[in-house]
């Protein structure tokens, strides 16, 4: 398959919106990173994992039904690290300082995974080449799910909009335990090849790989037996795992989102921005909790398009892509709700596993 390639039009909506959204920075007068309210949530949030971990494993509720809620609240608050610290940390929105996105970025590593993979992985690939078959692993999930029309029809997908939260419940464990090691190994990310790590990129990936298995499994395991670390791990991840991966699915998976397919040089019909639009949704854009909670992925129109301003100017942004996208008269997607997301990915599910 050849690299795709877009296409290159005019007037362009990508400098149309690129205008807009720089003058409205210039006449507010802010810079396009985050701000005091960001850095006080990444710091009540990061403070929020530290002390459940250590209450959890040094001050453990004899109640194992509450211990098991307390993995699950690890879990989520793991979770909204990843929303809101890590994702502006790798993408370089948390801060005008480098150093700092650098930081905030590693949070992955101290969760398991890998900065300098998801970097390649996010921003460089699926960013480029959302929703196209080979190219965004996003949209791959093995023989076990179909999520993209294009891909191979199994007879036990017709159950698959039953049975995907489960697999979900599996996607952070899987992660920290196989898939990184799989890209590193193979040094490709689907049909992409990735750049070989450097001698301190692997020192950096070992180590805080074996770093979290130490507090994640090793230090429990000594102290509580593998019993019942083993359960405590499971909550924690599967919680982590369905908050993750329906967040981000409700993005790219849905009814609404489009799955393009480029011709056999390569060439994708749209020009980058508009393909970005079309195979993007956004979901409870009025909801401040949600916001606050997702960091703004709840606009991934808006990140897709600009995904080196933080995601706290979203809602301001939202307003100029809505209306730039009607006059050049590209169609927006949006689900009002939550729940009106993740019923458009149900249906989306179950409709392609009969195509």
């Amino acid at each position: 398959m050849a690299v795709p390639k877009f296409a290159q039009v005019s007037p362009s909506i990508h400098q149309t919106l690129r205008d807009r959204v720089n003058q409205y920075f210039a006449d507010k007068h802010i810079e396009e990173t985050g701000n005091a309210k960001l850095y006080f949530k990444a710091i009540l949030l990061v403070t929020s994992l530290i002390a459940t971990y250590i209450h959890l494993v040094f001050f453990t509720p004899e109640n194992n039904y509450l211990a098991l809620l307390e993995c699950a609240f690890m879990g989520f608050i793991v979770s909204l690290i990843g929303f809101n610290v890590m994702h502006d940390g790798a993408h370089g929105s948390f801060s005008k300082k480098e150093w700092v996105n650098e930081l905030a970025a590693f949070s992955l590593n101290m969760l398991g995974g890998s900065a300098a993979m998801w970097k390649m992985k996010h921003n460089q690939i699926h960013h480029t080449y959302t929703n196209i078959e080979g190219y965004d692993e996003d949209i791959e999930a093995g023989p076990f799910l179909k999520l993209s029309p294009h891909q191979k029809t199994r007879s036990f997908h017709k159950f698959q909009h039953i049975y995907f939260w489960f697999l979900y419940a599996s996607l952070y464990a899987f992660w920290i335990f196989y898939t990184d090691y799989k890209k590193l190994a193979s040094g490709k990310i689907g049909e992409v090849k990735i750049r070989k790590f450097t001698t301190k990129d692997l020192v950096i990936f070992w180590t805080s790989k074996l770093v979290h298995y130490f507090f994640i499994l090793g230090l429990p395991i000594y102290l509580f037996g593998a019993a019942k670390a083993i359960i405590g791990f499971l909550m924690f991840t599967a919680t982590a795992g369905v908050i993750i991966s329906i967040v981000f699915q409700l993005a790219h998976t849905v009814e609404e989102a489009a799955f393009p397919v480029p011709d056999y040089e390569g060439k994708v019909e749209d020009e980058w921005a508009v393909h970005q639009i079309r195979t993007t949704a956004n979901f409870s854009t009025r909801s401040k909790i949600v916001t606050w909670m997702v960091g703004g992925l709840n606009f991934q129109v808006e990140h897709h398009l600009f995904p080196r301003i933080s995601h706290v100017h979203y809602p301001q942004i939202n307003k100029i892509v809505m209306q730039t996208c009607a006059e050049f008269g590209v169609q927006y997607s949006e689900a009002p709700t939550f729940a009106a997301a993740v019923m458009s990915h149900v249906r989306h599910l179950k409709k392609i596993a009969r195509e």
